[in-house]
């Protein structure tokens, strides 16, 4: 399948059907995140913060690397680009079929069951500058807790950016604005314990 095949085609489809299709995908034949970033330019944020997002389902310690890879995702939307730009080296990362295989094994019928309620609804909380720029703004907020060790929240960031992921990929305004409004409030309660926040921001890039 071509990369501007994949990429019409690809528009259209349910995250789960475009995670089955890339593990299928990735037992083939090795896959980079230069691939994806190519073929799904138009949904390339959604498709790659929930990539990097998966991660955080899985019982690893993984937070150290997801939390910047979001934040840099973010920074990127709050910027107004129009795709996502990684580094090279980052670029040319395989992508791990294996990892992908157990989070739909896992999550994929939870996941299944919040893409029921996804449809493309208020555009203006999707499709505009301004609503990129919030967007942005608190995936890149929200990295940046997700890469400091507090305990027990990859689950809790992890849910947060799969709102994002689908509400970006389905162009959904109302799951965007509780995407909104759970990441505001996550920020305002971490906010208010600042000071352990801080302490631990400072460990954790000393």
């Amino acid at each position: 399948m071509s990369s501007a095949h994949a990429g019409e085609t690809g528009s259209n489809r349910a995250v789960s059907e475009l995670l089955a299709d890339l593990v299928d995908e990735a037992r083939q034949q090795p896959l980079h995140y230069s691939d994806l970033i190519d073929r799904f330019a138009r949904r390339g944020f959604g498709v790659l913060l929930l990539l990097v997002t998966l991660p955080t389902f899985l019982p690893l310690p993984v937070g150290a690397v997801t939390g910047p890879l979001c934040m840099l995702i973010g920074l990127q939307m709050l910027l107004l680009q129009s795709h996502p730009w990684l580094p090279h080296r980052l670029r040319q990362r395989p992508l791990d079929g294996e990892r992908l295989r157990l989070f739909l094994e896992r999550r994929g019928h939870w996941l299944r069951r919040l893409e029921r309620l996804a449809h493309p609804s208020w555009p203006l909380l999707t499709r505009t500058r301004p609503a990129q720029a919030i967007s942005g703004l608190l995936i890149a907020a929200n990295g940046l807790l997700l890469s400091l060790p507090i305990p027990f929240t990859n689950y809790l960031f992890g849910v947060l950016m799969l709102l994002f992921c689908l509400a970006l990929l389905e162009r959904d305004g109302r799951l965007m604005l509780l995407a909104w409004l759970s990441g505001s409030a996550i920020v305002v309660a971490f906010t208010l314990l600042s000071g352990q926040v801080v302490e631990l921001a400072r460990r954790a890039f000393a």
